[in-house]
């Protein structure tokens, strides 16, 4: 039998340490789970989980992202063609994840996030940007498919609203509500006048430089439609998950002919790059059985523990950097840093 290399090994015990935490997890909750059992369940240490997540919430966060980036997706989705049918396929699509009365391994698995997410800024500020920006993408999805609705991202947040909720009822109260109901109701909130205006511009708007530096960013995946990323051209933003608000920003300034690409960074990337996965794969499901792919929003994200950032030149990426370029013929040709960056660079 051949000898595991020294990555192969640390794959195959970090993939032991998610499978005993997921078991574990589910069995006792996260609060009543040890990290000392999930050792002894994986047959490792206590050091070997350890040395791959620096504490049980991080892990737990692992854990519930890689249940959402595989979970399994229908070969012949049925998509929405207006606003209104959208809202209701994507709300379908949620609901139908939501744990049944009878399955309270999945009620418990999941019902320590929302607490574990309030527990303190550290976590609460980020999913509160991630979650934004899952609402800015469906509302321009949902915009893609009527051009003369205007802005949408209020009426994707008000659904947004209305489907976390039913999530936390479904983990705390399974069984509880009917499903439908909800898919209704998230599918009117197409119709409700919600005054929502784009600004031209952002209210600061940092300088932009113009440069001749290289650009060699690593292979990286792009969260949304889960293929390798495309980097030759277009503008990037290095976004930390204090800024993601800025997104939007580039997305509607950016060249219909731009590959428009989002990494974003944290100073914590051991815990929040795992909860910013679960977000996005989370908003991917519903989006993936909601829209056509010509209607998803021109972005590609990445989640980057910090090889993307360096590779702009970003040397310490924090919570709230805003680095944006422009890169044309595998070059970067123009920068810029601070608020409104994003908006100023395209």
């Amino acid at each position: 039998m051949a000898r595991l290399t020294r990555a192969e090994a640390q794959e195959r015990n970090r993939a032991k340490v998610l499978a005993a935490a997921r078991a574990e997890f589910a069995e006792r909750g996260f609060r009543e789970a040890k990290i000392d059992v999930i050792a002894e369940r994986a047959e490792l240490t206590r050091g070997a989980v350890y040395s791959n997540w620096p504490g049980k919430r991080a892990l737990y966060f692992a854990v519930l992202a890689e249940d959402a980036e595989n979970l399994p997706l229908p070969e012949h989705p049925e998509y929405g063609m207006t606003p209104r049918e959208a809202l209701g396929a994507f709300a379908r699509a949620w609901v139908a994840r939501l744990p049944l009365v009878n399955d309270r391994e999945a009620a418990r698995l999941g019902l320590d996030l929302m607490p574990e997410v309030l527990a303190s800024e550290q976590t609460s500020r980020p999913f509160a940007q991630l979650t934004r920006l899952t609402a800015s993408l469906l509302g321009l999805a949902l915009e893609h498919l009527d051009p003369q609705a205007g802005r949408l991202v209020r009426v994707a947040e008000a659904a947004m609203t209305m489907l976390h909720g039913a999530s936390q009822l479904a983990a705390a109260a399974p069984g509880f509500g009917e499903p439908f109901n909800v898919v209704t109701a998230c599918e009117s909130f197409a119709r409700l006048p919600l005054t929502d205006v784009w600004p031209a511009q952002p209210p600061i708007v940092s300088p932009v430089r113009d440069v001749d530096e290289p650009w060699n960013p690593p292979p990286a995946l792009d969260l949304l439609s889960r293929r390798p990323i495309r980097t030759g051209k277009g503008v990037v933003a290095i976004l930390g998950l204090h800024r993601l608000s800025a997104a939007e920003e580039m997305i509607r300034a950016a060249s219909p002919t731009d590959e428009v690409t989002i990494a974003f960074v944290t100073a914590e990337p051991a815990e929040l790059l795992a909860l910013g996965r679960l977000v996005i794969a989370e908003f991917r499901a519903g989006l993936y059985q909601a829209l056509p792919g010509p209607a998803w929003p021109r972005v590609q994200i990445v989640a980057d523990s910090g090889a993307f950032a360096a590779a702009a030149g970003v040397a310490s990426a924090v919570d709230g950097t805003e680095v944006a370029l422009r890169v044309r013929n595998g070059r970067i040709v123009r920068r810029s840093e601070g608020f409104g960056a994003c908006h100023a660079v395209c």
